[in-house]
């Protein structure tokens, strides 16, 4: 059939809109993968026909080389999505060796209003994409659905394998849409350590916490959002999420939470709601067929029978024996999955005789839940005694996964004793058909992953087997090659893929890291993972829990026979940068850097002195040792990088910003915009340049400098224009130290030297908000202070920024910072780019007390300072210095004098005629010479 924008396709209980891309069952959208929905749309257009594997391969991915298991795994998929054998009803049919067919009636309707498709909405929620359908549950979730508006707290409880995953995530789907703040899904099966549930709601939910009260911290960030948060697994860190349930429904009215659980929290304010088994025909009834399906015990282990093996089909002969099946499995959903998934090696009869042999011991028809506990580990233990050897020995293996994973790095952790690569896949594909091992299809990779209860018991095997030590070795090398590949990737590809591809990756590495550092862990391992992790702690702007890892890492390298000096040097680093972020230029910042320095110099590596350098380069720059920067960066020359085009590069813009805070702001703007040039002429995809000093996006680090240089040149609305271009790119890149770094340094003090209150308002609201959730306390310190001048009505008393870099921007925004260190270091030239507004300032603080003698020393003081500002070709210092004189002369009826200072230095600049600084200057000089035609 043609696929028509104008008609929609209707069979079972699906309409599909094929102009919209967009399958809705009833009125709620069934959400496909994008590969998925390609290949139902390819055979509804051919619906009747046979579509051999090759066309459907060709069609699906015309861009890439793919095997036939890409295929077969993404068919399953969507097989499983629409509940493919539900009731019988069969949609799409395997033809042997050749390909697939949709097979089901359909009809044709046409459509007059097309119903609103879920669009890309980041933040309206993270629920996955239905991978099963969901049977039995219907009449249930429709009633959460309703008491969730009235109780807010709903806890799903029951045994491992009922389903309260599937009813949690159904509810959820039916909300879509229902709350203004979106839906938020917490898993917590990965977790093991209670302090780690609100650092990991935090991330989902995009805000920042305070170490000291998070639980405080959650629901005052939560207190105006109206949305519903869903909390997984909770049964192994019940207390503690009982303790974030009660803060968050106290202190955050209009967020609504549904948590599942083996036991009740016995939280306050929680409701429970006890999931029970699905229906079994009952044991004396003489049912048919039609009437024995409408129990949703069978239906699901007829849907799960069909999909494992094609030609299933249930018979009336041997529907007892179905039914006798679910009775034995007491209608638990994992369990007649797990048995399902056997039809096509042992049929129904020798399927009910394997049951009948392995449950011998237990209590037919105890409903209790341990009753049901009992039956879902007997059948655990019957499914895996099903398993070959080898088949247990994978199994077993994949369990220390905390996350999806590949087929390549199931085989990296896989292969050891008794196991051959070869025999891997086989093996990977028998868990997956005896539901053992789950299919999670992306659009671009296939990842496998253990249900949680499928896991702990695995793990309880490996443990048992006396194979869990080595296991975990090879999980943290797995873990370990994949950071390597990582590293080689981020400077081949794009962020965001770059980051999708290896973000699924962190819990694995927590888990590897956490286990490798400790007394029994594999050190060496570990400590290599820790420093080669490095770029997506970075990328994910994680610094401070790395750089918990780093320190851990650091001692144990230290206490070993021969620690690996070049390991070390890049310890070092990580660490540098980490507590840079999170607490400044302290002195274990500067010893850090200081020490992967002459590290890198023992170990002759010119690169990795240069990562040293920067580093403590830009510690020198944040405390305001401008000179001293400057010297090293003339330290590059003598490393002799001209030869690597993205270290000299680096190197470059480093120049740059030691020359703009040195003060020479003419040779800073030249090698500013020599910079930019290169940049756009080498198209390097690695924007961090091989974790080179503290690390910032090139582009939004170079832009950010030449904004701030534009603007003291005397350039305000093209420098307003540069910074909101780095702004921009940090943005699109989501890179949260980026961000901190451009809003501090160029973004906020540029909006607000500019006049526009508003956009700098915005901007430090966004700096505080980023600084806090990244942990990046250098800049969130930077952000309070501005705040006293940005938004001093909102803005609680906070302590004098002590020193450096950050006292002599506040100065720049407010005169009445200064003080007699900063003016010390004026008078000796240590102020750098800052020196002229210093003076200005220490004249502005003398004139205030209106006293002849310090009227003159003030002359003098501007006089200075405006010879400073000429000097440094800081045309926007030149010009404040030029208006306090001219106004003090103003006032000493000096109007000829300060008119003929005033207006030669106005008439250099060509923009920005409506800040504030040109527009107290027109006024003044308007003034001045109405006063002199008087």
């Amino acid at each position: 059939m043609t696929l028509s924008p104008e008609h929609a396709i209707h069979f079972g209980p699906y309409r599909v809109y094929p102009g919209q891309r967009l399958v809705m069952e009833a009125d709620q959208p069934l959400r496909l993968g994008r590969r998925a929905m390609d290949i139902l749309l390819i055979l509804l257009a051919q619906a009747g026909s046979l579509v051999s594997k090759q066309y459907l391969i060709a069609e699906v991915w015309p861009n890439s080389v793919v095997e036939d298991i890409n295929l077969r795994v993404h068919m399953a998929a969507l097989r499983k999505a629409l509940g493919d054998g539900q009731a019988g009803q069969r949609y799409i049919i395997t033809v042997a060796q050749r390909g697939y067919s949709f097979v089901a009636p359909y009809s044709l309707e046409q459509v007059e209003q097309h119903p609103e498709a879920e669009g890309p909405e980041p933040s309206g929620h993270n629920l996955p994409i239905r991978r099963t359908r969901m049977i039995g549950r219907q009449t249930l979730v429709d009633s959460l659905v309703t008491q969730l508006a009235r109780y807010r707290f709903i806890t799903l409880i029951g045994p491992g394998g009922i389903g309260k995953t599937t009813v949690a995530l159904r509810v959820a789907e039916q909300m879509i849409g229902r709350y203004r703040d979106g839906i938020r899904l917490l898993d917590l099966a990965p977790i093991n350590d209670p302090l780690m549930i609100a650092t990991h709601l935090a991330t989902l939910l995009d805000v920042s916490l305070h170490d000291a009260e998070p639980m405080s911290s959650l629901a005052a960030v939560l207190r105006e959002r109206q949305m519903l948060l869903v909390i997984d697994n909770c049964e192994h860190l019940i207390d503690s999420v009982a303790v974030l349930c009660e803060s968050i429904l106290r202190g955050a009215p209009q967020v609504h939470i549904l948590t599942t659980s083996r036991e009740s929290l016995r939280a306050e304010g929680e409701f429970v709601q006890r999931l029970e088994s699905l229906d079994c025909p009952p044991p004396i009834a003489v049912l048919d067929r039609v009437q024995a399906l409408t129990f949703s015990a069978l239906q699901l282990f007829v849907e799960r029978a069909m999909a494992s093996h094609d030609s299933f089909e249930l018979t009336d002969d041997e529907l007892p024996l179905a039914i006798e099946i679910c009775r034995r499995l007491d209608g638990i959903p994992l369990a007649i999955e797990l048995a399902a998934a056997q039809v096509g090696s042992l049929g129904l009869s020798g399927l009910l005789a394997q049951l009948q042999g392995s449950f011998r011991l237990l209590t037919q028809g105890c409903q209790s839940a341990l009753g049901r506990h009992q039956t879902l580990r007997a059948t655990l233990d019957w499914s895996f005694e099903l398993l070959s050897p080898c088949e247990q020995t994978c199994l077993r293996r994949l369990s220390v996964f905390r996350g999806g994973f590949t087929l390549e790095s199931a085989a990296a952790v896989i292969v050891g004793e008794h196991i051959s690569p070869c025999e891997v896949f086989g093996s990977i594909t028998q868990l997956v058909a005896k539901s053992l091992l789950n299919v999670e299809v992306g659009d671009e990779e296939v990842f496998y992953r253990l249900l949680d209860i499928t896991r702990s018991y695995a793990l309880e095997k490996l443990d048992q087997a006396n194979d869990l030590p080595g296991t975990r070795v090879r999980h943290a090398e797995r873990c370990l090659a994949l950071m390597h590949q990582a590293q080689t990737d981020w400077e081949l590809i794009p962020t965001g893929r770059w980051i999708e591809r290896y973000a699924r990756s962190l819990e694995d590495i927590r888990s590897a890291l956490d286990w490798g550092l400790n007394a029994q862990g594999p050190h060496a391992v570990a400590i290599r993972l820790a420093a080669t992790s490095t770029p997506l702690w970075q990328e994910l702007s994680l610094l401070k829990e790395h750089g918990v890892y780093v320190r851990k890492a650091l001692a144990l390298l230290d206490a070993s026979p021969e620690p690996c000096p070049h390991l070390k040097m890049t310890l070092k680093l990580a660490l540098g940068s980490s507590c840079y972020h999170t607490q400044g230029g302290t002195a274990e910042t500067i010893e850090a850097f200081v020490s992967a320095r002459l590290l890198a110099k023992h170990c002759n590596d010119m690169a990795g002195q240069l990562r040293a350098v920067s580093g403590h380069m830009a510690v020198n720059l944040s405390c305001g040792n401008y000179q001293m920067a400057l010297e090293q960066s003339q330290l590059f020359d003598r490393l002799g990088l001209d030869g690597d085009a993205v270290l000299s590069l680096s190197t470059h813009r480093l120049r740059v910003l030691a020359l703009h805070f040195a003060g020479n702001q003419k040779l800073a703007l030249l090698n500013a915009e020599q910079v930019i040039q290169r940049m756009a002429q080498s198209g390097h995809l690695n924007r961090f340049t091989h974790g080179f000093g503290v690390q910032y996006d090139q582009s939004v680090a170079a832009l950010t400098i030449l904004a701030r240089i534009l603007w003291i040149q005397g350039q305000p609305e093209k420098a307003w224009r540069t910074a909101r271009q780095a702004l921009d790119i940090a943005i699109q890149i989501n890179h949260g130290t980026s961000i901190c770094y451009t809003l501090a340094l160029a973004g906020c003090p540029i909006a607000h030297y500019n006049g526009d209150t508003r956009t700098a308002r915005e901007l430090l609201r966004l700096l505080l908000e980023q600084a806090q959730k990244h942990s990046v306390l250098l800049f969130y310190t930077w952000a309070q202070h501005y705040a006293q001048v940005i938004d001093r009505a909102q803005t609680p008393p906070v302590p004098q920024p002590g020193a450096g870099l950050i006292k002599e921007i506040m100065v720049t925004l407010d005169t009445a910072f200064v003080d007699d260190a900063l003016l010390q270091r004026a008078d000796t030239g240590s102020a750098g780019w800052s020196t002229a507004e210093i003076l200005r300032a220490g004249a502005d603080a003398l004139l205030a007390d209106d006293c002849p003698l310090k009227t003159d020393a003030a002359e003098a003081v501007l006089m200075r300072a405006l010879n400073v500002a000429k000097h440094q070709g800081a045309l926007a210092w030149e010009l404040r210095s030029a208006t306090s004189l001219a106004q003090l002369w103003q006032r000493q009826g000096r109007h000829q004098q300060a008119y003929e200072l005033l207006a030669p230095i106005y008439s250099r600049f060509t923009e920005g005629f409506a800040t504030p600084d040109l527009s107290t200057v027109r006024r003044l000089l308007d003034e001045l010479h109405g006063q002199l035609h008087a």
